[in-house]
């Protein structure tokens, strides 16, 4: 049976009146995309679901990306024409399924050899012909005026043009809290800074998880029918809570991002470089107002949570993106330098990670763990109907079918305007708006600098499940990664505002601020 939806922003609430001692359909492991699409997906065919996640929602990878939902042009220079047509079909669906969230973003291919026009235009025909009725726009080619035009700081010695094409770009952790709202209005249950410290079993066989609710200190036993490791990067350290000799799966690839001043690139078309000296593309993005450039792979050792961008990686972001740009950015530069671990899944010996799949696997243990990892944010809705599939049919439950195709997302609206920010909050943007109205202060700015207002602290805190003020200026806002100084600036007065709305003490709003600062600092070059 169902449990009546409450209100997602009220943690407490939930752990009190809903009761985590109730033994759930399923048990799902992880806030990032896999595990909150799969939360969706599976309360939206009715079924009883709890969904724990360490930290905050989309804290590791999720919220880490290039902010694109997009087919990858790279798959189809590999040759793995299913992964494209599979994300192109999810990329059309998302963009009708979120319109508040999902808009539609030029990206140009630079030519600086006679050869690249044709060679890519080709390429690109075959992506708009792939994509079919789902698709955006039909690609172009742009002569060498057109492109100046069009781009006025690309660098142009050299130039011959290039081609012009369509993908779609989004705010990923603002996605995943649409998503984690949205299993709420189907019943499901969702709480952050909840870490799974070990397995139950009965008869060798999984049947639930010892949880540690790192806010309030307090240990919990919870029983589920299937449980779901949808950890991400972190998916081996659940699966050998299970089974301690496992192999390990995923090989940790670090990619980096450098938000720059939107100087850099004052054009709203981004530029995609095809292939870089690591073997990835490059990306130089307009995003909320700021430059977005990146990214790189480079093979990691051991999983992190909060990792750091790496001195060569910087170097070679700021080298690749130069040769493109009529201005050379430079350390002193960048507003903001972010990292993030993609769980790419080993497989048949692959040197490089930049030429690991990016498919998903599904796996289920002797004890019948499942885990699902690998993927990227654009398939994240077909990884979560394949993984409830099997879920239902290892729990022995009828079959349902999936909903989600069709699905739409909490907060849906038509006609947002994506370069307003106010357009990820969809329909919530007017109770927004209302708390504004009753308090006028909420309605300042964070900064003129930054494009939020103080409101929306107030909401995230009440409707969002922010416990921390990283909660809010990493992920509910982007305020640490569109200028990490700033958001240092600004963090005492969200500390401030969270005391208040959560009942907290003066001590907890400077252990708050000491902590941010902290944290923020790792993201100053």
């Amino acid at each position: 049976m169902r449990l009546p939806a409450l209100n997602f922003g009220a943690r407490t609430m939930i752990r009190e009146t809903k009761g985590l001692d109730q033994e759930w359909d399923f048990l799902i492991i992880g806030g990032g995309a896999t595990g909150l699409g799969a939360a969706v997906d599976a309360a939206s065919r009715g079924l009883k679901v709890l969904l724990v996640e360490q930290s905050d929602f989309a804290k590791a990878t999720s919220s880490r990306s290039t902010k694109l939902i997009h087919g990858g042009l790279r798959y189809l220079q590999q040759g793995n024409i299913a992964l494209v047509l599979e994300a192109l079909r999810e990329r059309g669906r998302l963009c009708q399924n979120a319109t508040h969230l999902i808009y539609h973003r030029a990206f140009f291919v630079p030519s600086y050899h006679w050869w690249q026009g044709p060679f890519y235009g080709i390429g690109l025909k075959i992506y708009d012909l792939l994509a079919g009725k789902l698709g955006i726009e039909p690609s172009k080619h742009l002569s060498k005026e057109e492109t100046i035009d069009a781009l006025p700081t690309l660098e142009t010695e050299g130039l011959y043009g290039g081609t012009l094409y369509y993908d779609g770009q989004f705010d990923d952790s603002r996605l995943a809290i649409t998503l984690a709202q949205t299993a709420t209005d189907h019943g499901a249950t969702l709480i952050n800074y909840m870490k799974v410290t070990g397995l139950i079993k009965k008869n060798d066989h999984v049947e639930g998880a010892v949880l540690h609710d790192e806010e309030m200190g307090e240990t919990h036993e919870v029983r589920a029918k299937v449980v779901i490791n949808a950890t991400g990067i972190f998916s081996d350290e659940v699966r050998h809570m299970d089974e301690p000799k496992a192999p390990t799966i995923v090989r940790p690839s670090q990619g980096i991002h450098l938000v720059l001043d939107k100087s850099f690139l004052d054009s709203e078309t981004a530029v995609l470089v095809p292939h870089t000296a690591d073997g990835r593309v490059l990306f130089v993005v307009p995003w909320l107002g700021k430059v977005l450039a990146g990214t790189t792979d480079t093979p990691v050792k051991k999983p992190e949570i909060e990792p750091k961008p790496q001195e060569e990686e910087i170097d070679f972001v700021l080298k690749e993106a130069g040769k493109y740009l009529t201005k050379q950015p430079t350390r002193s530069d960048i507003l903001s330098a972010f990292a993030g671990h993609r769980p790419l899944i080993a497989e048949g010996g692959a040197e490089k990670t930049a030429a690991i799949s990016r498919d998903h696997s599904i796996l289920v243990s002797n004890s019948g763990l499942i885990t699902i990892a690998g993927g990227k944010w654009t398939t994240y809705r077909k990884m979560a109907e394949d993984v409830v599939d099997k879920a239902l049919q290892l729990g022995g439950f009828e079959e349902i079918p999936c909903k989600t195709k069709t699905l739409k997302l909490h907060g849906w609206m038509e006609g947002a305007d994506p370069l307003d920010p106010w357009s990820t909050y969809g329909t919530d943007r007017s109770k927004i708006k209302k708390l504004m109205k009753e308090n006028p202060s909420l309605g300042e700015l964070f900064d003129p600098k930054l494009p939020y207002v103080k409101g929306e602290v107030v909401w995230a805190a009440r409707e969002e499940m922010a416990r921390t003020v990283e909660d809010v200026l990493s992920r509910r806002t982007r305020s640490l990664l569109l200028d990490a100084k700033l958001a240092m600036k600004v963090a005492p007065m969200v500390a401030s505002l969270m005391a208040k709305e959560l009942g907290k003490e003066k001590e907890w709003e400077e252990s708050q601020v000491a902590a941010f600062i902290a944290l923020a600092k790792n993201y100053i070059i």
